[in-house]
């Protein structure tokens, strides 16, 4: 029998099964950007594969080791697909700039490929990594897990820019997107501070909730640009109008955010009124 967690909640846990969740989406959402050209390069696939192949490996992990061994064959598995996976997120971004390092200008980094996009596979591996190396119960565990997801919102907040410069900001809604991944990049970076009061973590919990909100509207006005497209057919406006998941991005980014403030707080004490004064 393979040595199952004690608490399915326990935070280790719930990052191996946001990472294997996200690896495992990631497969659907390559297919359907990867189609807008067409697959007309070997390396198109490279992403696909690796997001099925990926998933399973680190299940075979479970079975030998648990959800998060820091030793055996469990762990050289699961620390194998995040180092795949960095190599994976690094290339990609490379060759979705290919264009750019002919001739760098602003207009050929808006228009290219969205090159922060294969990042995820980068930071989704680097957390794999850390989960497998790093002391469940050390403080700096939550500090990488913070670290990852002020990342994840750095990277969100160019791919908002880049994919709505492509349309000019014409709707005014756009930049709701924008000004909340800035939002969500601020609130971390100052969460980031190895002394933060409980109370401004307990305001970045609700920031983040209300990142969810605006994942689930941005969904729903990109579905309904989708089915008001150009194309007579609804999956060809689908597939190359409004990318439907990217606002999920919010919601999933919140929830790394979530989990690391969660396993902040332990670690935090609240902050005395004298301290607080002084400060």
């Amino acid at each position: 029998m393979p040595a199952l967690p004690k608490r399915l909640t326990e935070p280790a846990v719930l990052l191996e099964l946001f990472v294997w969740s996200n690896l495992a989406f990631l497969a659907l959402d390559v297919y359907l950007a990867h189609r807008v050209v067409a697959f007309n390069h070997w390396g198109t696939y490279v992403p696909l594969v690796f997001s099925v192949a990926a998933p399973l490996l680190i299940a075979l992990a479970w079975l030998i080791g648990g959800f998060t061994a820091q030793r055996g064959p469990a762990k050289a598995i699961a620390v194998l697909v995040g180092l795949c996976a960095v190599v994976v997120g690094v290339a990609g971004l490379v060759l979705h700039l290919d264009g750019f390092f002919v001739a760098p200008t602003l207009k050929r980094l808006v228009y290219a490929a969205p090159f922060a996009a294969p990042l995820a596979y980068t930071g989704l591996g680097l957390l794999l990594i850390m989960n497998r190396m790093v002391p469940h119960d050390h403080r700096d565990w939550p500090q990488w897990v913070m670290l990852m997801a002020l990342g994840g919102w750095v990277g969100n907040l160019a791919l908002a820019l880049a994919d709505h410069a492509q349309i000019g900001f014409k709707d005014w809604r756009t930049w709701i997107s924008v000004v909340a991944a800035a939002i969500g990049v601020g609130f971390l970076a100052v969460a980031m501070r190895t002394r933060v009061p409980r109370g401004f973590l307990k305001f970045v919990l609700a920031v983040m909730v209300l990142q969810i909100v605006v994942a689930v509207i941005g969904f729903v006005l990109h579905i309904q640009a989708d089915l008001h497209g150009p194309a007579k057919a609804w999956l060809d406006n689908f597939i190359f109008g409004a990318p439907a998941f990217a606002p999920l991005l919010y919601a999933d980014l919140a929830v790394l955010g979530m989990l690391a403030v969660w396993a902040t707080m332990p670690h935090t004490r609240s902050t005395p009124p004298s301290e607080a004064a002084v400060a």
